[in-house]
């Protein structure tokens, strides 16, 4: 790799990757900065980790959920007679057992907890079940007869916009307009369109949806689930159930994977409300084919694009519709569509631009938040018109970019000026920068691998290039905050020891890392452990976003920094010295002792906690946003994190297989609290972008999913994923506890265009929609 300013190298834990940091610190040991390792990450690799699927209470029952196979029906009856009488069934609940809300919804309740009447989706609730046995629940929910009136399902998201209503709200979820400039008067000398679709993505977490509810026995419930937002899962749960929050209690169990689709809730309700009828607890846990139906999804993406630019390469205008199928309900498309729009030019200057936006309900499955939430879709269409622009104009689709790009001080077409960090041209350049693969290789890797299928004289290589962004932490105006307390104590041996308490979901994230990390570079004590995440402390918001380093980072080092005040001010009166009266700071810890700055005394840590523990607790917020106003303008975001890829495929043009060989990234980081885990985050991110690029996708026929299930939807396997190389980008981020920006989203979020352009480039073909399907390759006409 190229030497550039890069004075470190950190390899990742994966085969075949590499990265370049583009500054070093000198971290204290196991604290920011150090690649310290993930206090889970053994237990996890053994078989020791405790996932929520392996919960247990003595005298537990099992839950199962009955699923309209229909995707839009009547209710005509239910008849759960059958089911009810069954050896070892203990009840069986539909909506009319609902004794709260009979809705939920993330954003607003607009889904029932059972249906009733009407079922809008294929798999949607329609009776649970809590039986002695798992089979036993299973053949129970057979045995419920419900008597359905098929219907015409509304499937397509632009019909929708116009068409009858499916829902009580309405099929339009929102509809957002930005006009930035003066559109109707620009112009361009070369203008391009296109149009481009974005299929419907699976989150594909390791582990279904799964959770334990036992009653307490005085009308309150205890729930162990794997979520991404306790508190809204409680708050959401207790209106359900027609309980005070206070009376639902909620603990984080261990997740396997989450990337969006558990921030809504799945099986919450249905298990609490279980587990309150029979008086007994109650576990579920999906089969694969069942979590397919029980969660959100990425939202399908029709969109129209027109790119008006002067000779020279100057982006003059931007024109872009986009459609989003949010399928039968809300969850978060209100965000997302807000999301898409917003960052719909790319990370660009546009003096002008029009973009018109609808999130739409259909009878399709629901969608809502996953990993990129709204960015991704558009990137995958305004980098095709990059390079559709660059080819208009005879220019290298790089310099293009490069000439484009947005810096800091410049506006975004929502009217905000970019305030913070913006080395967009740094990314692009650490990615075009790293040194390309090697030959085509042996047969072993050509496109189709160990089938050994491929012809040499097929095999075409392609090299393309995207940028991405989007934002971090909530927007327009929400009340986004993040609560951690700090507690420090003599451990049993006489040495100091710090436990953290947030309700921060730990999803594989590594916030438990960075959680002690932070500790020990604020308080200087090795010792840190972390107290379940649970509804005990106040929320620390959603794992989503970008937003656990920034919003909890913030709230543990805020925690940190009330404690360490806390120990000096007890100092400072055990010796009479008026820190108040002080014209500067005389005190300070450092290294594990309280240090008089001026006498040159000391006192150890320990000692100073003789007299016992002491805990601090705050309440981390970010700077205030808006939310966009009528034309689309307005301070909407918090902060915003770029990347770059270069993507390297070899194509069979004979079969329409791909192989990816390999894809460089440059990513602005802000300032790598743990560099190992953000390659790890990196790698995961593409993973995600190759699977979307040329493999995943949910098949829908009339609104029935045709591949609910491993073997049909594909995911990258090891073998598929490329040789990984990336430039951390190191300009801290003024106003973010460290400096430091999340990084789990932009690998996602350019990746994919990355590889789809470089398909193009190997087989001349305008491919609009991913992922690219080998027939899009091999069948494709042969004049194109």
């Amino acid at each position: 790799m190229p030497d550039g300013s890069a004075t470190d190298t950190a390899t990742a834990s994966a085969a075949h990757a590499s990265a370049t940091r583009t500054a070093t610190r000198s971290p204290v040991r196991g604290g920011v900065g150090s690649d310290a390792d993930r206090p889970d990450g053994i237990p996890k690799v053994q078989g020791r980790f405790g996932f929520s699927s392996d919960a247990f209470a003595e005298g537990m029952l099992w839950g199962r959920t009955l699923r309209s196979p229909h995707p839009a029906a009547r209710i005509r009856s239910i008849d759960t007679s059958a089911a009810e009488q069954m050896d070892g069934v203990a009840v069986v609940i539909t909506a009319a057992d609902v004794p709260g809300r009979a809705t939920f919804g993330l954003d607003h309740p607009d889904q029932p907890v059972f249906a009733a009447d009407v079922v809008r989706y294929q798999g949607e609730p329609v009776a649970a079940i809590a039986a002695v046995h798992p089979e036993v629940a299973l053949r129970a929910s057979s045995a419920v007869e419900v008597d359905y009136e098929e219907l015409d399902p509304l499937v397509d998201a632009e019909a929708a916009i116009d068409a009858a209503p499916i829902h009580p709200d309405g099929n339009v979820v929102r509809h957002i307009e930005i006009v930035h400039g003066s559109p109707d008067d620009a112009s361009g000398e070369v203008v391009v369109d296109g149009v481009y679709e974005v299929g419907m993505q699976d989150q594909a977490f390791m582990g279904p949806e799964s959770g334990l509810a036992i009653p307490d026995g005085d009308g309150g419930v205890d729930l162990y689930v794997s979520t991404q937002w306790l508190h809204v899962d409680r708050d959401q749960v207790a209106a359900c159930l027609g309980l005070p929050p206070e009376d639902v209690r909620v603990t984080l169990s261990g997740v396997g994977g989450a990337f969006g689709a558990r921030e809504d809730v799945s099986l919450q309700v249905h298990l609490c409300l279980l587990a309150l009828r029979t008086g007994r607890p109650v576990k579920m846990v999906y089969s694969r084919e069942e979590s397919f139906f029980g969660h959100v999804h990425r939202h399908p993406a029709h969109m129209r694009y027109r790119h008006h630019a002067d000779r020279d390469g100057t982006l003059t205008k931007v024109e872009a519709r986009v459609v989003l199928d949010g399928g039968a309900y809300a969850s978060s498309s209100t965000a997302v569509i807000s999301n898409a729009c917003s960052f719909a030019a790319g990370p660009y200057r546009v003096p002008h631009a029009h973009v018109e936006g609808w999130a739409v309900r259909t009878n399709n499955p629901p969608c809502g938040a996953m990993r990129g939430f709204g960015s991704v879709q558009v990137c995958v269409a305004y980098e095709a018109q990059m390079d559709k622009l660059a080819a208009a104009l005879g220019m290298d689709p790089v310099e293009l970019r490069l000439r484009n790009a947005l810096e800091t001080g410049d506006r975004m077409i929502t009217g905000q000026r970019i305030t913070g960090v913006a080395p967009v041209r740094e990314c692009i350049q650490a990615a075009v920068d790293l040194p390309l693969p090697d030959d085509l290789g042996g047969p072993l890797e050509f496109p189709g691998g160990t089938g050994r299928t491929a012809d040499r004289q097929h095999v075409r290589r392609g090299v393309g290039i995207a940028v991405g962004y989007k934002n971090l932490m909530y927007s327009e105006g929400f009340d986004d905050f993040s609560t951690a307390s700090v507690r420090l104590e003599l451990a049993g041996d006489g040495r100091p020891a710090a436990t953290v308490h947030s309700a921060a979901a730990e999803v594989g994230q590594g916030f438990v890392t960075l959680a002690q990390q932070i500790v020990r570079s604020e308080l200087g004590v090795e010792r840190v452990q972390l107290r379940a995440a649970d509804t005990a402390i106040s929320s620390a918001g959603s794992t989503s976003a970008s937003r656990q380093t920034w919003m909890s980072g913030g709230a543990v080092q805020g925690a940190c920094a009330a404690l360490r005040t806390h120990l000096l001010e007890r100092v400072a009166g055990q010796r009479g010295i008026d820190l108040a009266g002080a014209r500067r700071q005389v005190l300070l810890l450092r290294d594990g002792e309280i240090h008089h700055v001026d006498e040159g005394w000391s006192v150890p840590l320990a000692d100073a906690l003789v007299a016992g523990p002491v805990e601090e607790t705050y309440e981390y917020h970010h700077a205030v946003t808006e939310p966009l106003d009528e034309r689309g303008q307005g301070d909407a975001h918090v902060s915003f994190v770029f990347a770059a890829h270069r993507a390297v495929v070899d194509v069979d043009v004979d079969l329409g297989l791909v192989r990816v060989r390999q894809i460089t990234t440059g990513q602005d980081v802000g300032n790598a609290l743990n560099p190992r885990q953000v390659i790890g985050q990196i790698e995961g991110g593409i993973a995600q972008g190759v699977g979307l690029a040329v493999m995943e996708e949910i098949l829908l026929s009339q609104g029935r999913i045709r591949n609910p299930s491993f073997t049909d939807y594909l995911i990258p396997t090891a073998l598929d994923m490329p040789q990984v190389e990336a430039t951390l980008i190191e300009q801290p981020e003024p106003g973010a506890p460290f400096g430091a920006k999340g990084v789990g989203e932009p690998p996602t979020i350019s990746s994919t265009p990355a590889v789809v352009a470089a398909i193009r480039a190997a087989t001349g073909l305008d491919l609009r929609r991913v992922p690219v399907r080998p027939d899009d390759i091999a069948l494709a006409p042969s004049d194109s």
